[in-house]
Protein backbone atom coordinates (compact mmCIF):
# COMPACT_ATOMS: atom_id res chain seq x y z
CA UNK A 1 0.00 0.00 0.00
CA UNK A 2 2.87 2.49 0.71
CA UNK A 3 4.43 1.42 -2.52
CA UNK A 4 1.06 2.49 -4.39
CA UNK A 5 0.77 5.78 -2.46
CA UNK A 6 4.06 6.63 -3.39
CA UNK A 7 3.87 5.75 -6.86
CA UNK A 8 1.05 7.98 -7.13
CA UNK A 9 2.19 10.88 -5.57
CA UNK A 10 5.01 10.74 -7.55
CA UNK A 11 3.39 10.54 -10.97
CA UNK A 12 0.93 13.15 -9.44
CA UNK A 13 3.83 15.57 -9.13
CA UNK A 14 5.02 15.37 -12.36
CA UNK A 15 2.02 15.40 -13.96
CA UNK A 16 1.82 19.28 -12.14
CA UNK A 17 5.33 20.12 -13.29
CA UNK A 18 4.20 19.34 -16.57
CA UNK A 19 1.50 21.39 -16.59
CA UNK A 20 3.19 24.44 -15.34
CA UNK A 21 5.53 24.36 -17.78
CA UNK A 22 3.09 24.09 -20.44
CA UNK A 23 0.76 26.73 -18.76
CA UNK A 24 4.26 28.97 -19.03
CA UNK A 25 3.97 29.04 -22.80
CA UNK A 26 0.38 30.23 -22.50
CA UNK A 27 0.30 32.80 -19.85
CA UNK A 28 1.28 35.65 -22.31
CA UNK A 29 -0.93 37.89 -24.00
CA UNK A 30 -0.44 36.62 -27.67
CA UNK A 31 -2.49 39.36 -28.88
CA UNK A 32 -0.48 42.07 -31.15
CA UNK A 33 1.32 45.23 -29.07
CA UNK A 34 -0.74 47.88 -28.37
CA UNK A 35 2.17 50.02 -30.37
CA UNK A 36 1.52 47.88 -33.29
CA UNK A 37 -1.91 47.66 -33.37
CA UNK A 38 -2.70 51.42 -32.89
CA UNK A 39 0.05 51.89 -36.17
CA UNK A 40 -2.24 49.91 -37.85
CA UNK A 41 -5.24 51.37 -36.88
CA UNK A 42 -3.72 54.93 -38.43
CA UNK A 43 -2.74 53.18 -41.84
CA UNK A 44 -5.69 51.00 -42.62
CA UNK A 45 -8.52 52.49 -40.49
CA UNK A 46 -10.79 51.22 -37.30
CA UNK A 47 -13.37 49.27 -39.93
CA UNK A 48 -10.48 47.87 -41.87
CA UNK A 49 -8.26 46.57 -39.01
CA UNK A 50 -11.83 45.03 -37.11
CA UNK A 51 -12.33 43.46 -40.26
CA UNK A 52 -8.86 42.08 -41.36
CA UNK A 53 -8.73 38.38 -41.02
CA UNK A 54 -5.06 38.38 -39.62
CA UNK A 55 -6.61 40.60 -37.03
CA UNK A 56 -9.56 37.95 -36.29
CA UNK A 57 -7.49 35.43 -35.76
CA UNK A 58 -5.38 37.13 -33.30
CA UNK A 59 -8.13 37.65 -30.91
CA UNK A 60 -9.38 34.08 -31.62
CA UNK A 61 -6.12 32.75 -30.60
CA UNK A 62 -5.43 35.09 -27.83
CA UNK A 63 -9.56 33.78 -26.53
CA UNK A 64 -8.14 30.15 -26.41
CA UNK A 65 -5.17 30.73 -25.42
CA UNK A 66 -6.64 32.47 -22.29
CA UNK A 67 -8.89 29.30 -22.01
CA UNK A 68 -6.08 26.97 -22.10
CA UNK A 69 -4.67 28.60 -19.62
CA UNK A 70 -7.16 28.68 -17.21
CA UNK A 71 -8.18 24.74 -17.95
CA UNK A 72 -3.79 23.69 -16.85
CA UNK A 73 -4.54 25.90 -13.95
CA UNK A 74 -7.40 24.07 -13.17
CA UNK A 75 -6.09 20.67 -13.25
CA UNK A 76 -2.62 21.94 -11.63
CA UNK A 77 -5.25 22.96 -8.40
CA UNK A 78 -6.82 19.56 -9.26
CA UNK A 79 -3.62 17.71 -8.67
CA UNK A 80 -2.32 19.83 -5.91
CA UNK A 81 -5.15 18.94 -4.10
CA UNK A 82 -4.71 14.92 -4.85
CA UNK A 83 -1.36 15.60 -3.44
CA UNK A 84 -2.12 17.06 -0.31
CA UNK A 85 -4.67 13.68 -0.03
CA UNK A 86 -2.18 11.16 -1.17
CA UNK A 87 0.15 12.53 1.53
CA UNK A 88 -2.09 12.49 4.28
CA UNK A 89 -3.32 9.13 3.33
CA UNK A 90 0.62 8.20 3.54
CA UNK A 91 1.01 9.45 6.64
CA UNK A 92 -2.29 7.54 8.19
CA UNK A 93 -0.70 4.28 6.66
CA UNK A 94 2.59 5.22 8.34
CA UNK A 95 0.84 5.69 11.65
CA UNK A 96 -0.80 2.24 11.46
CA UNK A 97 2.09 0.39 10.40
CA UNK A 98 3.61 1.83 13.39
CA UNK A 99 1.36 1.89 16.06
CA UNK A 100 -0.93 -0.35 18.17
CA UNK A 101 -4.95 0.44 16.85
CA UNK A 102 -6.60 -0.68 20.27
CA UNK A 103 -4.69 1.46 22.52
CA UNK A 104 -2.46 3.58 20.09
CA UNK A 105 1.18 3.32 21.33
CA UNK A 106 4.15 2.29 19.58
CA UNK A 107 3.76 -1.35 18.60
CA UNK A 108 6.58 -3.71 18.87
CA UNK A 109 8.36 -3.07 15.28
CA UNK A 110 8.53 0.83 16.34
CA UNK A 111 9.71 0.13 19.52
CA UNK A 112 12.94 -1.06 18.67
CA UNK A 113 13.17 1.29 16.09
CA UNK A 114 12.67 3.88 18.78
CA UNK A 115 14.56 2.51 21.07
CA UNK A 116 17.85 2.29 18.79
CA UNK A 117 17.56 6.16 17.85
CA UNK A 118 17.35 7.07 21.44
CA UNK A 119 20.41 4.23 22.51
CA UNK A 120 22.40 5.57 19.54
CA UNK A 121 22.10 9.42 20.46
CA UNK A 122 24.90 10.69 21.88
CA UNK A 123 23.28 13.15 24.36
CA UNK A 124 20.74 10.68 25.69
CA UNK A 125 20.64 9.81 29.53
CA UNK A 126 21.59 6.37 30.40
CA UNK A 127 18.09 3.96 30.06
CA UNK A 128 16.18 1.13 32.16
CA UNK A 129 14.14 -1.28 30.12
CA UNK A 130 10.39 -2.16 31.62
CA UNK A 131 8.48 -5.15 30.94
CA UNK A 132 4.87 -5.24 32.70
CA UNK A 133 2.41 -7.97 32.03
CA UNK A 134 -1.27 -7.80 33.70
CA UNK A 135 -2.36 -10.62 35.81
CA UNK A 136 -4.65 -12.96 35.12
CA UNK A 137 -5.97 -10.83 31.94
CA UNK A 138 -8.04 -13.67 30.63
CA UNK A 139 -10.09 -13.73 33.74
CA UNK A 140 -11.02 -9.97 32.84
CA UNK A 141 -12.17 -11.10 29.34
CA UNK A 142 -13.71 -14.35 30.83
CA UNK A 143 -15.83 -12.19 33.16
CA UNK A 144 -16.68 -9.33 31.77
CA UNK A 145 -15.84 -10.09 27.64
CA UNK A 146 -13.86 -8.92 25.46
CA UNK A 147 -15.06 -5.57 25.13
CA UNK A 148 -14.72 -4.93 28.84
CA UNK A 149 -10.57 -6.38 28.21
CA UNK A 150 -10.20 -3.68 25.35
CA UNK A 151 -11.04 -0.99 28.00
CA UNK A 152 -8.54 -2.28 30.62
CA UNK A 153 -5.77 -1.97 27.92
CA UNK A 154 -6.71 1.54 26.89
CA UNK A 155 -6.39 2.04 30.41
CA UNK A 156 -3.60 0.74 31.10
CA UNK A 157 -1.74 2.30 28.35
CA UNK A 158 -3.20 5.68 29.08
CA UNK A 159 -1.74 5.23 32.80
CA UNK A 160 1.48 3.86 31.17
CA UNK A 161 2.36 6.85 28.96
CA UNK A 162 1.05 9.51 31.50
CA UNK A 163 3.73 8.04 33.76
CA UNK A 164 6.15 8.02 31.36
CA UNK A 165 6.00 11.06 30.13
CA UNK A 166 8.40 11.79 27.19
CA UNK A 167 9.89 8.42 27.57
CA UNK A 168 9.66 5.45 25.01
CA UNK A 169 6.34 2.91 26.15
CA UNK A 170 4.74 0.29 23.66
CA UNK A 171 2.64 -2.38 23.42
CA UNK A 172 4.36 -5.43 22.31
CA UNK A 173 1.04 -7.65 22.04
CA UNK A 174 -1.82 -9.13 24.25
CA UNK A 175 -1.22 -7.51 27.57
CA UNK A 176 2.10 -7.46 27.31
CA UNK A 177 3.74 -3.66 27.13
CA UNK A 178 7.72 -2.50 27.16
CA UNK A 179 9.34 0.70 27.85
CA UNK A 180 12.44 2.98 28.34
CA UNK A 181 12.99 5.33 31.02
CA UNK A 182 15.69 7.97 31.03
CA UNK A 183 17.65 8.29 34.25
CA UNK A 184 20.62 10.23 35.02
CA UNK A 185 21.63 7.79 37.39
CA UNK A 186 20.00 4.08 37.03
CA UNK A 187 21.09 2.34 40.00
CA UNK A 188 18.65 0.18 42.16
CA UNK A 189 17.71 2.56 44.42
CA UNK A 190 16.18 4.65 41.30
CA UNK A 191 14.44 1.66 39.54
CA UNK A 192 12.90 0.16 42.81
CA UNK A 193 11.62 4.13 43.24
CA UNK A 194 10.50 3.99 39.30
CA UNK A 195 9.01 0.51 39.91
CA UNK A 196 6.98 1.52 43.10
CA UNK A 197 5.97 4.29 41.05
CA UNK A 198 4.61 2.27 38.51
CA UNK A 199 2.48 0.16 40.34
CA UNK A 200 0.45 2.65 41.96
CA UNK A 201 -0.12 4.40 38.64
CA UNK A 202 -1.40 0.80 37.63
CA UNK A 203 -3.23 0.52 40.87
CA UNK A 204 -6.58 2.87 40.68
CA UNK A 205 -9.70 0.84 39.83
CA UNK A 206 -10.39 1.11 36.29
CA UNK A 207 -14.28 2.00 35.42
CA UNK A 208 -16.25 -0.13 33.33
CA UNK A 209 -19.61 1.42 32.76
CA UNK A 210 -21.27 1.20 36.17
CA UNK A 211 -18.76 -1.19 37.53
CA UNK A 212 -15.01 -0.74 37.97
CA UNK A 213 -12.36 -3.17 38.75
CA UNK A 214 -8.89 -3.29 39.97
CA UNK A 215 -6.20 -4.99 37.91
CA UNK A 216 -2.51 -6.14 38.75
CA UNK A 217 0.20 -6.15 36.80
CA UNK A 218 3.84 -7.69 37.16
CA UNK A 219 7.04 -5.75 36.45
CA UNK A 220 10.87 -6.18 35.82
CA UNK A 221 13.10 -3.25 35.02
CA UNK A 222 16.75 -3.53 34.24
CA UNK A 223 19.28 -1.26 32.66
CA UNK A 224 20.27 -1.14 29.57
CA UNK A 225 24.37 -1.40 30.00
CA UNK A 226 25.19 0.24 26.64
CA UNK A 227 23.41 0.31 23.27
CA UNK A 228 24.39 -2.89 21.85
CA UNK A 229 22.72 -4.75 24.82
CA UNK A 230 19.00 -3.47 24.48
CA UNK A 231 17.79 -7.39 23.74
CA UNK A 232 19.87 -8.68 26.98
CA UNK A 233 18.32 -6.10 28.90
CA UNK A 234 15.00 -6.40 27.91
CA UNK A 235 15.62 -10.38 28.67
CA UNK A 236 16.89 -9.36 32.14
CA UNK A 237 13.50 -7.65 32.89
CA UNK A 238 11.26 -10.05 31.13
CA UNK A 239 12.47 -12.74 33.34
CA UNK A 240 12.46 -10.41 36.43
CA UNK A 241 9.00 -9.63 35.75
CA UNK A 242 8.05 -13.53 35.14
CA UNK A 243 10.01 -13.60 38.75
CA UNK A 244 8.07 -11.42 40.20
CA UNK A 245 4.45 -12.97 38.58
CA UNK A 246 5.71 -16.08 40.04
CA UNK A 247 5.96 -14.98 43.49
CA UNK A 248 2.69 -14.11 43.05
CA UNK A 249 0.60 -13.08 46.64
CA UNK A 250 3.62 -12.75 48.14
CA UNK A 251 4.65 -9.30 46.92
CA UNK A 252 1.47 -7.77 46.56
CA UNK A 253 3.07 -5.10 44.36
CA UNK A 254 4.51 -7.69 42.04
CA UNK A 255 7.36 -6.20 41.39
CA UNK A 256 10.89 -7.13 40.67
CA UNK A 257 14.24 -5.96 39.77
CA UNK A 258 16.82 -7.67 37.79
CA UNK A 259 20.44 -7.28 38.68
CA UNK A 260 22.06 -4.13 38.43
Amino acid sequence: MHVHLLLHLQWTESMIAEIRCAGSFTHGDPSPAPGRRSARLRDCGEEDALADPMTIASGISAAGALVSAWQLRRRALRAEAEIELLQAELAAERHAASHDPLTGLPNRRAFFRLAAALLTDPAGQPLVAVVLDLDDFKQVNDRYGHAAGDQVLVSVAQRLAAFAGPNLVARLGGDEFAGLLASPTPDRRWIEHATRRLCEALAAPIPLGARSIQVTASVGLAPVHCPTQLTDALCRADAAMYEAKTLGAARPARQLVAEC
